[in-house]
């Protein structure tokens, strides 16, 4: 495992991540003994770096986390999230700060955040929804600082809202925040034309999510696949959309080469080739799956040429979320 360092805040993550959204439930079958199998068997390949939120499960993604490393919280870095007040994403410039994210709401989840996890802190805090008409408002930044200087938390960043690589822009550039945390992978390219570069001068992390475009990218989601019952994607890939997806995850198959045996092998390399990412963090909800994402992380980089030819396979299609008002 390689690691990298999180934007200016100085900690130590594995350039592979962990994200649990997945093991927080709605996404088919709910295993949590495979859960805790996977967190512990990524651990101990080199993976320090968790990311969840309260919003995963209603706590129950934090509450894994918490239960796999109550015995050896120092060895890893947890990440955690705050939903907006209102539980509605994305947040817009027309939703005031003080029904999304007032500071008390702030304080409030990441005591609850810390509950779940039978933590005293937290490495990373995040707002789990983002708009720049927040950016020049203090109260959100002030109730961050506050639990900063209490000891709760290391740092402090935001998620933008999904499929949005543009919103954060502003706030890289200001240095207002440790990280920001976007999708970002062979479809979805666009944080590389504005957010990457905004946020290296000013020492802010990207953390990379959604490597995998919700699976697509792994090739197992072909035309006429059934989704397990209770998985949120049985409605969002629609027929039409996994024959569309299909036909772009094939023409992929060309740059599979022994570095990159696997089409989940060839996202994460996509990300980690950027030295603007900190980070890229696929789901593992199984322990089987654990193996062949860390054994990405080998030093091992796509060069430019490479780069240059997945610009013409993005594919930024606008599918919103089934729960997205966007």
């Amino acid at each position: 495992m390689e690691y990298r360092t999180l934007g200016r805040s100085g900690i130590r993550i594995s350039e592979i991540g962990y994200g649990t959204w997945g093991i927080g439930g709605g996404w088919g079958i709910q295993d949590d003994r495979e859960a805790l199998n996977s967190l512990a068997h990524a651990h101990d390949l080199g993976v320090i770096f968790f990311d969840t939120a309260l919003g995963y499960g209603g706590g129950h993604s934090e509450g894994m986390i918490g239960q796999a490393f109550q015995h050896c919280r120092e060895q890893v870095v947890i990440a955690s999230k705050i939903p907006p007040k209102t539980y509605r994403w994305p947040v817009t410039g027309n939703d005031p700060l003080k029904d999304t994210f007032p500071k008390e709401w702030i304080i409030e989840c990441t005591e609850k955040s810390l509950a779940n996890l039978g933590s005293d802190y937290l490495d990373l805090q995040q707002l789990h929804a983002w708009t720049d008409a927040y950016s020049d408002q203090e109260e959100w930044r002030e109730a961050f600082e506050q639990l900063k200087q209490q000891g709760k938390i290391r740092a402090y960043g935001v998620s933008v809202n999904d499929w949005d690589p543009f919103g954060g822009v502003n706030l890289a550039r200001s240095g207002l925040v440790d990280s920001i945390q976007v999708v970002f992978n062979i479809f979805e390219q666009r944080p590389v034309e504005q957010l990457f570069g905004a946020a290296q001068p000013s020492g802010t992390g990207i953390l990379a999510r959604v490597p995998f475009e919700e699976g697509l990218l792994t090739g197992n989601f072909t035309p006429g696949h059934i989704f397990e019952a209770g998985d949120w994607r049985a409605e969002w890939l629609t027929p039409d959309r996994l024959a569309e997806a299909a036909r772009r995850v094939d023409a992929l198959q060309p740059f599979l080469a022994p570095e990159c045996p696997t089409l989940a092998a060839l996202g994460l390399k996509f990300c980690l080739s950027f030295p603007a990412v900190s980070s890229v963090m696929p789901g593992m909800r199984h322990a089987r799956h654990v193996e062949p994402n860390v054994a990405v992380s080998d030093g091992r980089l796509l060069d430019s040429e490479t780069l240059e030819k997945l610009k013409a396979h993005a594919f930024p299609h606008g599918w919103s979320y089934p729960w997205s008002a966007g």
